[in-house]
């Protein structure tokens, strides 16, 4: 398939014009973190009214998660050769299609449709939203401030999601989860069309590489499918067995159809930019450990301490106050000392305020007692989100920004699957033949375990930080 790629960039603009581009984008970013968390919380009553059997509700989950995880890459080079406003527009309009559609599921059936679409939608959204952010803002201080501004939107969107998605689901029923998408994915839509510069076409004619394309999105998908899925079904399930070995086979293919290929999906030469190599690893770690906390957070709130959805919602209200900061410290951090000693300073603070939360996941311990760890572990993540959106960004050329945010945002979602996949069997372990307040016990004690690792892993992030080349003082500004 030959299509004619946009330009190096996009096109230029007025700095009021671009201040509003970087609130649609915000916006988009938003949306995309709000639909991760709104359906958690409706998902019993999903459950009740479309004869969703207990262990089959997660599926309202998986089936986003495994689609976006596995078109990620597919939809960065989308973005790059078909271009950026065009596939931000079609992302959000497909949001809006899917969750009109997914608020209309009488079936169960139809419900998981509309999340698979959806899951589309979002593997088309995050990487052209931020090729866009790192397209129209020249690298430097004007994309750290950017990049933090996108950050901190998706922050609150986590928030809003969880708050919500208790609120909509008490006071209006599980479609009104799926409703709220449709005016907003809509609406930021239609002004994209008139305020995001148009995609402007370049000369020269390149190949979209369809046997590259199907296999990595194949293999991807197939291996989220795998690692979400595993820890439900059992890790020696035929069907968990067989997509593992069916990804390794279509990854594997992947690798060298690319080596070969004169115009490949992803160029390897790619991976000689050191800042986007450790920054794409520093994505994975970041979602297995800062990523994962959120959901063993809300076991904890739920299951052991017996919160209700809304109340849950409420619990993250501090937490994600302190990422949003965070994010925007992250900015001032990286424009001032450069993106290493932001890294090194954004895990450092995690490993310390994750290594104090344990001590909250206690049966007798409340709220108050995980509020000082929570607070210090979420500014550093906060930190950390930003710094290492600018370190996958820099040194990239602008005509391949939408791949380079394809592979970054990748191993963001190999890194959550993975994470949660590990974290959530160890967590586990014990747990049988438990009942009452015994099993609450175990189950706070099992996450205690699994809250010290996740700052064990965040100490490997930072020493994976390590690897970047130092800044000088001098320098930094214009560089980073």
């Amino acid at each position: 398939m030959t299509v004619t790629p946009v330009r190096r960039e996009v096109t230029t603009a007025p700095s009021r014009r671009l201040g509003w581009v970087l609130a649609l984008l915000a916006l988009g970013q938003l949306i995309f973190a709000l639909d991760l968390n709104i359906v958690f919380v409706a998902l019993p009553e999903i459950g009740r009214e479309l004869s969703f059997p207990g262990q089959t509700q997660q599926l309202v989950v998986s089936a986003y998660v495994v689609v976006a995880g596995g078109f990620l890459l597919f939809g960065g080079r989308a973005a790059d050769l078909l271009g950026r406003r065009r596939m931000f527009v079609l992302a959000l309009t497909i949001y809006a299609v899917s969750s009109l559609a997914g608020g209309l599921a009488d079936s169960s059936a139809m419900i998981i449709v509309a999340r698979v679409v959806q899951g589309l939608g979002g593997a088309l959204l995050l990487p052209s939203t931020l090729a866009l952010l790192n397209t129209l803002f020249e690298e430097g201080p004007r994309r750290n401030r950017a990049l933090a501004v996108w950050g901190g939107s998706g922050a609150s969107g986590l928030t809003l999601g969880a708050l919500l998605g208790g609120l909509l689901t008490q006071h209006f029923g599980w479609p009104a989860v799926f409703f709220v998408n449709v005016p907003l994915a809509g609406a930021v839509a239609i002004a994209a069309l008139f305020v995001i510069p148009r995609d402007q076409a370049h000369p020269v004619r390149r190949k979209f590489d369809l046997p590259g394309a199907f296999t990595v999105t194949g293999g991807a998908t197939l291996l989220v499918f795998g690692l979400v899925e595993g820890p439900e079904l059992g890790w020696r399930d035929p069907v968990i067995v067989a997509a593992l070995i069916a990804a390794v086979v279509l990854l594997a293919g992947f690798v060298l159809i690319e080596s070969r290929s004169a115009d490949p999906l992803v160029p390897f030469r790619l991976f000689r930019n050191r800042s986007l190599t450790a920054g794409s690893i520093i994505t994975f770690v970041f979602m297995g450990t800062f990523g994962v906390l959120p959901y063993f957070l809300t076991v904890l709130l739920q299951t052991v301490h017996g919160y209700s959805a809304l109340k849950t919602g409420l619990a993250f209200l501090v937490p994600s106050v302190a990422i949003a900061a965070g994010t925007q410290l992250g900015e001032r951090l990286a424009t001032r000392i450069g993106t290493r000693t932001t890294l090194l300073i954004g895990f450092g603070i995690g490993v310390i305020g994750t290594a104090v939360l344990a001590l909250g996941f206690d049966v007798d311990a409340g709220y108050a007692l995980l509020l000082p760890g929570l607070i210090v572990s979420s500014i550093g993540q906060g930190i950390v989100w930003t710094g290492m959106w600018i370190a996958a960004s820099s040194g990239t050329a602008a005509t391949e920004q939408g791949v380079a945010n394809g592979i970054a945002s990748t191993m963001l979602n190999l890194g959550n699957a993975i994470g949660l996949a590990v974290f959530t069997a160890i967590a586990a372990i014990g747990l049988d033949d438990r009942v009452g307040g015994d099993l609450r016990r175990a189950t706070a004690d099992g996450e205690a375990v699994v809250v010290l690792l996740a700052a064990v892993g965040m100490a490997l992030g930072f020493l994976v930080a390590l690897s970047f080349r130092r800044e000088r003082a001098s320098s930094a500004r214009e560089t980073e």
